[in-house]
């Protein structure tokens, strides 16, 4: 099995760096962009948007985003597209107004800009989109033919979004080294399609190494609404290298956990970051890991506040069945559990998470 590497064309960061949208459009060789912005960019960032292309004279159409990431709303958004024959799509705002620009950018057939603003998950330079159902039901992964074009982060954007959907990003990101990792060992294949690389991986370790040095001091720069060089440095973790290392390094028993969680309706108020989080835990009590190794994870997501605790997602009556059944979901056939280095079964996650929870208590 080869070798393979995801990971978008360009990827920018810094403060205003949406004022700079128009100028990476022209580089595509734009003469007229489209985007698909959420609610709140439409109401608090775009005149800042908006004012990049007045000034190169960039015709600008804009798609409110419907709240689903649903085939209707990408098909009513090409039909949309070609009517105004623009020619590169732009994606601004949370996750599912991102995976709805990369899906409506796959099906047109144009290049497509990225712009997040939050930093909560890794998705922004990933090759895939999840599409769901109107009503807002998972209906299927779509595979892109390559990730973004451009992926243009704004850090002062950023810096004002919720703290915990940093926190949270921090999550995703923190399982990022011990997926790839044991993706590395099992030689599975990766999101990419390929085996994981000595590339992905030092991403990776990079990416955890990175969290442990700044990530309580980026949380106190959000919570002051500010611009620090840690918060710049997580931005980054969370965004890129924790994209680039799920992607090409590889996902495992962290994020088929988080998966199975999701299983039981009491953990559904809680984000994505806060479920990988706990199924960090639980994974590296599936591997026996160095009582070292696990300290140093439960000691940060104490120190930034995530959840070490099944009460803490919402599971403090939860029935045994109940964690069984999550357990066998995060076991299903085409779940990244199998691409631990050695079998596990649903009564292995079960007893995982017991011991996880007891461990964060």
């Amino acid at each position: 099995m080869d070798k393979i590497i995801y990971s978008p064309m360009k990827y920018v960061q810094g403060p205003g760096a949406w004022e700079r949208l128009a100028d990476y459009a022209a580089a595509l060789g734009a003469k007229s962009a489209y985007a698909v912005a959420g609610p709140h960019v439409m109401k608090h960032y775009w005149p800042t948007v908006e004012k990049g292309f007045t000034a190169r004279q960039m015709p600008l159409a804009a798609h409110a985003f419907g709240g689903e990431c649903s085939m209707a709303e990408i098909n009513r958004i090409v039909a949309d597209i070609h009517e105004k024959h623009s020619d590169v799509v732009i994606g601004i705002g949370g996750g599912k107004t991102l995976d709805t620009a990369k899906a409506v950018a796959y099906y047109a057939k144009l290049p497509v800009i990225i712009a997040p603003s939050i930093a909560s998950t890794d998705a922004p330079c990933s090759a895939l989109a999840v599409i769901y159902t109107e009503e807002g039901a998972f209906e299927s992964y779509l595979i892109l033919r390559n990730n973004p074009d451009v992926v243009l982060v704004d850090t002062s954007v950023i810096a004002q979004a919720p703290v915990r959907m940093l926190v949270a990003g921090m999550g995703d990101a923190l399982a990022t080294y011990y997926e790839a990792r044991a993706c590395y060992a099992s030689g599975k294949a990766t999101t990419a399609g390929g085996r994981s690389s000595l590339s992905a991986l030092a991403i990776a370790r990079a990416c955890r190494d990175s969290l442990f040095k700044n990530g309580l001091r980026a949380k106190l720069a959000a919570e002051a609404k500010t611009v620090s060089s840690a918060l710049d440095d997580i931005v980054e973790t969370n965004t890129y290298m924790s994209g680039v290392g799920f992607e090409s390094g590889g996902l495992a028993a962290a994020h088929a956990i988080h998966n199975g969680l999701t299983v039981l309706p009491q953990t559904h108020p809680f984000m994505h970051g806060e479920k990988v989080a706990f199924g960090l835990l639980a994974q590296l009590v599936l591997e026996n890991a160095p009582k070292a190794e696990l300290d140093d994870v439960l000691a940060f997501c104490r120190q930034i506040g995530l959840p070490t605790t099944l009460a803490a997602l919402g599971l403090k009556d939860a029935t045994d069945d109940e964690l069984k059944k999550a357990a066998a979901a995060s076991c299903a056939e085409d779940e990244t559990m199998h691409n631990m280095p050695f079998a596990v079964t649903p009564q292995d996650v079960f007893a995982a998470m017991k011991v996880a929870d007891k461990l964060g208590a």
